[in-house]
């Protein structure tokens, strides 16, 4: 089983191998995911992408891995290292900047 967690995007479906493979590929393909969605207005999903983001530029970079215990060794060192700093994420983008920059989505309500 591969695991994937997507967000909620209207492609982001089992349907869509359904357009790419043949059926019966598509079919082994789907069989073999285990599909996780995010909730719609979740944040933890940023902070995932921060912490991927993080991964890439502070250990693995833009050397080649040449093999899966190589690889095993860089992350445990990166990880113990990052979750004994136990760094949190300072949001800048307060609940007043969003009905501020994104007033165009707000509806207008009259009485």
């Amino acid at each position: 089983k591969v695991v994937l967690v997507m967000d909620n995007l209207n492609t982001h479906s089992i349907a869509s191998l359904y357009q790419i493979f043949t059926p019966e590929k598509a079919f082994n393909l789907a069989s073999r995911l285990e599909i996780h969605y995010t909730p719609k207005h979740g944040s933890w999903l940023d902070i995932a992408e921060i912490e991927l983001s993080a991964l890439g530029r502070q250990c693995i970079g833009k050397e080649r891995i040449p093999d899966l215990e190589t690889l095993r060794s860089l992350l445990k060192s990166w990880y113990v290292d990052r979750n004994n700093k136990q760094r949190g994420v300072e949001w800048h983008f307060t609940t007043s900047d969003a009905r501020t920059k994104l007033k165009h989505l707000y509806p207008i309500i009259s009485i």
